[in-house]
């Protein structure tokens, strides 16, 4: 599928044509171009189209996906909207071009075409408006923090974990650092490769938020603290273990958990000082992710693996965000509809990171450093924040290494649920995904490795693009 680009009013639009392949990017009014990007205002009008791009790709199948093929995700596989179900039943196809194997790979690589192109012109705005020089760096910062998410959101989709192999030298994505032309056929890099670039994005965002004054008026927009808990979460992710202590703890340091009512609400309402640090707005959109977890006939709702590990804390707040009717076993999740308002109403917005995911990064990454102490006492933070009581009275018995990750596993479980994360943090762990007895699903254990831990890429792509490899196992 060829990309045109095309601007329509003052925000970046994409139009698809049918035949060619997603990388292969055809500029319509390509002299266009340059007039939109030749001043301020234009600039301006542009990142915000970047961020809406980013809420497309998260909202149709990123957000979705990760728990949909997770094993704390229950489906209703009749009449409910069933897009998710190959990636329930890992029946995936190349050929599933508008479910997740296509969306996700499309919407995201339209939102980076966005991104390459304001950072391309950005060294010419510097030079023709030097009295915005503040306001652009910042601009600059926000871009490369969406090129390094984006690169970072499809290496985990379409390529095996960093730790897959010793070197990371597996496939990873073709990395975009511009626009491709027409004729090119970007090939793709390794997910050590993959990572580099995002780290290398990420740091220079960095140093420019530091230099700016330029803030963020809301959590809307990337920030310093967006970056720090990216770096974390990638840190993470390669087994960084130190850089993910630094990096969570710059982030806590400077942001507080929310408490108590403001815990509850921030999943559905803004609030200017919740523990939120970065997140895609929902106003006036339909959603995808709204509809799959509605809760009069939703799609997905909550295994009882997950019911079971909520029900410990029984007057939890996080159980406040199942909602279960008496006789009835479907737990729904509340953290895209809030009881009392009316479903036209509810914005849904995706909570791309926030203030607890560091105390998990944190804990996480000072077990495995076998700081046990340190790592008990952000876990503690958590429950005690769950259960409501205070760090004192909360008591952790795991004593060894082993039996602290799979605590924090578990406490990631809990409270990330239904947020984009239960595969990823499966198959970065190397665990088996394995659902309940009861399951409905065509597949109840996959058992790590698995080819089917990665996307295909689709082959729409593959028809185009003669230098992509395609994910093995997924070969015709």
């Amino acid at each position: 599928m060829k990309i045109k680009i095309i601007y329509i009013s003052i925000i970046i639009v994409f139009a698809l044509n049918s035949c060619d392949g997603y990388l292969e990017v055809d500029e319509v009014g390509k002299s266009s171009i340059p007039v939109f990007f030749a001043d301020m205002d234009g600039v301006r009008a542009a990142v915000p189209g970047a961020y809406s791009l980013l809420y497309s790709y998260y909202d149709f199948g990123f957000m979705l996906y990760p728990d949909a093929a997770g094993d704390m995700l229950r489906m209703n596989v009749v009449g409910a909207d069933t897009k998710m179900i190959n990636e329930y039943n890992y029946n995936a196809t190349p050929e599933d071009e508008i479910t997740p194997v296509g969306r996700i790979w499309r919407d995201a690589y339209e939102a980076l075409a966005n991104v390459n192109n304001i950072l391309e012109y950005h060294p010419d705005l510097v030079n023709e408006f030097p009295q915005d020089v503040d306001e652009l760096a910042a601009i600059k910062a926000e871009t490369l923090f969406m090129r390094a998410l984006i690169h970072f959101d499809l290496v985990r989709v379409y390529a095996q974990p960093y730790n897959f192999t010793s070197d990371a030298s597996h496939l990873g994505i073709p990395v975009l650092l511009r626009t491709p032309a027409p004729d090119d056929n970007e090939p793709r890099s390794t997910v050590e490769e993959t990572y580099f670039q995002i780290e290398e994005d990420l740091q220079e965002a960095l140093e420019l938020f530091e230099i700016t004054t330029f803030e963020a008026q809301n959590n809307y927009r990337a920030s310093r603290l967006a970056v720090l808990s990216l770096l974390a979460r990638v840190s993470l992710y390669k087994e960084n273990w130190s850089d993910a202590v630094d990096y969570a703890t710059q982030v806590i340091n400077e942001k507080s958990l929310s408490q108590g009512q403001d815990y509850l609400d921030m999943f559905n309402t803004v609030r200017a000082n919740d523990e939120t640090i970065f997140r895609l707005s929902g106003k006036l959109k339909s959603s995808a992710v709204g509809q799959f977890y509605n809760t009069t006939n939703p799609t997905g709702f909550a295994d009882s693996k997950l019911v079971s590990l909520l029900d410990s804390e029984p007057e939890g707040l996080r159980l406040q965000l199942l909602k279960r009717e008496e006789g009835d076993p479907t737990a729904f999740t509340l953290k895209y509809y809030k009881p009392g308002v009316d479903v036209g109403d509810v914005q849904h917005d995706m909570l791309v990171f926030r203030v607890s995911e560091m105390y998990l990064i944190r804990a996480e990454a000072n077990a495995s450093l076998n700081n046990l102490e340190a790592a008990k006492e952000d876990i503690k933070t958590l429950q005690a924040r769950a259960q409501q009581k205070t760090v004192e009275e909360i008591d952790i018995l795991e004593s060894t290494t082993p039996s602290l990750l799979a605590l924090i596993a578990n406490e990631r479980a809990k409270e990330l649920c239904f947020e984009g994360h239960r595969l990823f943090d499966l198959t970065r762990t190397k665990q088996d995904m394995v659902r309940s007895s009861d399951t409905n699903a065509g597949v109840s254990t996959v058992t790590y490795p698995d080819y089917r831990f990665a996307l295909p890429i689709p082959q729409t792509e593959l028809n185009a693009n003669t230098n992509i490899i395609q994910n093995p196992g997924y070969e015709n």
